[in-house]
């Protein structure tokens, strides 16, 4: 069952179940202003992520608020997380290797390196979250989000986790869905 959706793209972001949504200027202003009614606390090393990680942290947050679940720093939920994207951490990995090349191939900056899994924009929610239900990256060549959704819902039918947020996210777009199984 669909309990919350969140969304950003370029120009805009919102709340699908609440049924809003308002434009943005850039990713730095719209994380202060959603704290701290949507993002509670400041995210531990936000303004370092990667393009990615930063649309996937607000549409995680977008989701959560959208189903109303409250989250803290203290307060631990078994959320599970399945992330998927078109190229991976392509962008991540050629920021990393141009780093490289620029720095005379002797050092790169370590800030860039921990982009270059695809997991790691799910890594960096679920640690500020307190999401301890799991977190899986997969790619899947056709049909990306379709695929996504019944691998979540099948997810789901398991019992482990029992809630779990789908997330897809590349550089230009983010949308997250909260799911929950059957009691």
């Amino acid at each position: 069952m669909l309990k919350g959706q969140g969304w950003i793209n370029l120009k805009k972001y919102g709340c699908k179940k609440q049924g809003w949504q308002k434009t943005y200027v850039d990713l730095k202003v719209l994380y202060r202003q959603l704290q701290p009614q949507i993002i509670r606390y400041p995210v531990a090393n936000y303004l370092r992520f990667d393009r990615v990680s930063q649309l996937a942290t607000l549409a995680i947050a977008l989701a959560l608020c959208d189903a109303k679940i409250a989250y803290s720093q203290e307060k631990k939920q078994p959320i599970g997380i399945l992330g998927t994207n078109t190229h991976g951490a392509l962008e991540a990995n050629l920021a990393y290797f141009n780093d490289y090349i620029a720095n005379g191939r002797t050092l790169a900056r370590g800030n860039l390196f921990i982009y270059t899994l695809p997991s790691s924009f799910l890594a960096e929610t679920a640690i500020h979250f307190g999401l301890t239900g799991g977190l899986l990256y997969l790619n899947f060549p056709d049909h990306q989000e379709e695929q996504a959704a019944k691998f979540a819902l099948n997810m789901l039918k398991t019992d482990k986790p029992k809630t779990l947020l789908l997330v897809n996210a590349d550089s230009s777009q983010a949308a997250c869905s909260l799911l929950q199984g059957p009691k």
